[in-house]
């Protein structure tokens, strides 16, 4: 259905600014705040307090006002693979580690343009659905990573764009000197976006089988040095846990805290099977986790102790793993998961209250993607990354409870208006500058070739076939 909030057009929000925005609640760390205003100049938030307050210290700017909408936070995004878009389906029905037979077949047929359609497709996703930052943990197509970076940027979109790392065969553990190509490429990589406004370097293996306890140490320390993070899939499937047991005889998180890899600069994907110990290195190290309960539902083992984690003081915030870009629909299912899989057994109905989850959607996110001082909140002095969320619709005007509403009634249909850095870049759903309609053409026509020459094996047929195989059984 069409809003019933009378928005103002969208050409009194777009220009430079600055802009004193009055929507009728803004969303504080503390929860919604009524009758506040917020002013956005030079892409961050100059102001933000109750209205009159900000009406006197900026006297100049003419209030926009915005009825039956709530400015909050953008959501973030803490583990994404940009360039996989092309075979979001292709996950359906299929067993753990599909990395192996679909993954990476699929971004070794990718070519630049390819490459940057993929990109640029999963980054129109993300900011249809809330998401002002992503964290994208390294592509293996054999392109130069500007490519992704110049996707992500012509999207409007903040990145955390990962630079794979890997430098040894699987099963290949010699602790051989660091050094080499692959730590030149990672501290090129770093200095390459130090300055870029919305991409932010970082580093990234896919597994800790994938490289050497050396590089593995080595890009920790390069990391912590650039303040950026490590993107490391880390305790996701059985089959990689008792790899790293028969090879180290330590689980994998075991294994990096072995070697000097756990700390801050850690953002560690998944961490869905975690023993009580492996929780306290966790929380002792400060080493962030990326909890993607989508990804776990569909192709996982096991679901992240979430609220475990935050119980513990873990930093963690919430991925979509590249499963479906809808930033409200992602905490519910975060709330969701946690319930099923430990509400029900121990009587707890809260798990996590609903501000649990759309806290570490927004702001725990942004600290665990190490952007935690710049993005995530609404506040003085960060980037202007928010939402204009329409709460005049059916599923949230009687809100009791707008976090909790939030939560388990919010979808990206309420989204108005999607800010990155000062600039509107979505309204109504549709990017403003850009043409949507002919990114999504192309990129069909490019799917359909990249997947048709990709090596995939998959273990399940489609949907249909599949209905029609259970008929002739």
């Amino acid at each position: 259905m069409n809003s019933l909030a009378p928005a103002p057009a969208p050409d009194r929000l777009s220009g430079p600014g600055p802009h004193l925005l009055v929507p009728d609640a803004v969303l504080l760390p503390e929860g919604p705040a009524e009758g506040h205003a917020v002013v956005v100049a030079d892409g961050v938030f100059r102001a933000v307090g109750p209205y009159d307050d900000v009406r006197r210290t900026h006297p100049e700017l003419d209030a926009v006002r915005l009825p039956g909408h709530l400015l909050m936070p953008g959501f973030v995004d803490a583990h994404h693979h940009l360039t996989q878009s092309f075979g979001s389906a292709l996950a359906f029905g299929e067993p753990s580690e599909i990395f192996r037979r679909v993954w990476v077949p699929l971004e070794g047929a990718l070519d630049e343009e390819s490459a940057y359609v993929a990109a640029k497709l999963a980054a129109l996703e993300a900011l249809r659905g809330g998401f002002t930052t992503v964290a994208d943990a390294g592509t293996r197509a054999a392109v130069d990573v500007g490519v992704v970076a110049s996707a992500a940027r012509d999207a409007g979109i903040r990145c955390v764009l990962g630079l794979v790392c890997n430098d040894a065969p699987e099963g290949d553990h010699r602790n051989t000197p660091p050094g080499g190509p692959v730590l030149e490429a990672a501290e090129k990589h770093l200095a390459r976006f130090a300055e870029e406004p919305l991409i932010h370097p970082s580093l990234a293996v896919s597994i800790p089988e994938a490289a050497t306890s050396a590089t593995l140490h080595a890009t920790a320390r390069l990391a912590a040095e650039a303040g950026a993070v490590v993107q490391i899939h880390v305790n996701e499937h059985l089959a990689g846990v008792e790899r790293s047991l028969v090879r180290h005889g330590l689980r994998p998180l075991e294994h990096l805290h072995r070697i000097g890899a756990l700390g801050p600069q850690l953002l560690a994907a998944h961490a869905t099977l975690l023993t009580p110990h492996e929780l306290t290195l966790l929380a002792d190290t400060g080493t962030a986790v990326s909890y993607n309960p989508v990804a776990s539902a569909w192709k996982g083992n096991a679901v992240a102790p979430a609220t475990a984690m935050a119980e513990r003081g873990i930093r963690f915030g919430l991925g979509t793993d590249g499963t479906r870009g809808d930033g409200f629909r992602l905490a519910e299912a975060a709330e969701f998961a946690q319930r099923l899989a430990y509400g029900l057994a121990t009587g707890d109905s809260s798990c996590g209250a609903g501000w649990t989850w759309l806290e570490h959607a927004t702001a725990g996110g942004a600290d665990a993607v190490g952007l935690g001082t710049r993005t995530g909140r609404i506040a003085p002095g960060l980037a202007a990354d928010f939402l204009l969320v329409d709460v005049t619709t059916p599923e949230l005007a009687l809100s009791w409870d707008v976090p909790w509403e939030l939560v388990r009634r919010g979808n990206r249909d309420q989204i108005t208006g999607v800010y990155v850095a000062g600039r509107l870049r979505m309204w109504h759903g549709e990017p403003t500058g850009w043409d949507a309609p002919a990114l999504v053409q192309q990129a069909k026509r490019l799917a359909r070739a990249a997947v048709g020459k990709s090596p995939i094996t998959r273990v399940h047929p489609t949907s249909t076939a599949a209905r029609e195989r259970s008929r002739a059984l």
